[in-house]
């Protein structure tokens, strides 16, 4: 039985995401998307910095020779630990105006993938990309807000969300060649049952089990690999947004969180689970 979700961390986020746990570190990497800032915490000693990125940082992950690739409103960069910019990758092929990079995921193999929100929620331009050797292409169109993106145990299923359709899909995934194939619908919320809870950031566990955090719902739900609802923990807070595995047994589940119009929440909260979760592999650039 899983414990309970606790305040870990009061960074007072106005959008927390991207939680990523650095093994050799034992430290939690994180984000303040609205707030521009870039977070590391380690929580045996609770040392915490943080460090001002100078657009909108949406998501995050380490590079394999060292240093970040980070998802900005102006597309995928290289990033030192400092926060200050090495080089540009991949520009964002979308309106910077309304678009801007948002939840990322490294693959099995060590190539990037990062979605982008619509910030007007009207047309539904926003997009899937994984960004390799090859450069930027793009995997998926017709979203709203690209997020949820997590990989099965075995690397060959991906999971992905659009929040304000209130939906979760999965994919066959190549992780040979990163190709996708045979979207199909994992979960669908319905609004009438949830209100506004709608799945935001994810994780999948040992067991290969998803774990989706509810924007607005203040709960974190996991889902067998069938789609099947297991357990719904409640965070204290309305707006969890990302959850990730770490600690020394890789059973401490975090997650982020944002303010709500009142000013609450925005802090980092953890809990005990009763599996594991792997972290993510570094981003090879050679990939």
């Amino acid at each position: 039985m899983a414990g309970v979700f606790a305040l870990a961390l009061d960074c007072r986020c106005l959008l927390g995401e991207s939680p990523v746990w650095l093994a050799d570190e034992q430290a939690l990497l994180f984000v303040d998307i609205k707030g521009r800032r870039l977070h590391r915490f380690a929580p045996e000693t609770g040392a915490h910095e943080s460090v001002a990125v100078d657009e909108e940082i949406g998501c995050v992950a380490p590079v394999r020779d060292g240093g970040l690739i980070a998802g900005l409103r102006s597309g995928l960069w290289l990033l030192r630990w400092d926060g200050s910019k090495i080089r540009l990758l991949a520009a964002n092929p979308e309106d910077h105006a309304t678009s801007r990079f948002n939840d990322g995921r490294v693959d099995p193999r060590g190539r990037y993938l990062a979605g982008t929100v619509d910030e007007p929620k009207a047309g539904g331009q926003a997009g899937l990309y994984r960004y390799d050797a090859r450069g930027l292409t793009r995997l998926a169109g017709g979203l709203l807000t690209s997020n949820g993106l997590a990989f099965s145990p075995d690397g060959r299923t991906l999971y992905h969300a659009d929040t304000p359709r209130y939906r979760v899909d999965r994919y066959d995934y190549d992780p040979e060649t990163g190709a996708v194939a045979n979207r199909r619908v994992f979960v669908q919320l319905d609004p009438a049952v949830t209100g506004r809870a709608r799945p935001d950031g994810a994780a999948v566990d040992a067991q290969g089990c998803y774990w989706t955090a509810l924007y607005d719902g203040g709960r974190v739900h996991r889902y067998s690999p069938d789609g099947d609802l297991i357990a719904s923990y409640p965070v204290p807070t309305a707006r969890p947004t990302m959850p990730a595995f770490g600690g020394a047994r890789g059973t401490t589940v975090f997650v982020t969180s944002a303010r709500d119009e009142a000013g609450d929440g925005g802090g980092l909260f953890a809990m005990e689970a009763d599996v594991a979760g792997a972290p993510p592999p570094a981003f090879d650039p050679s990939v």
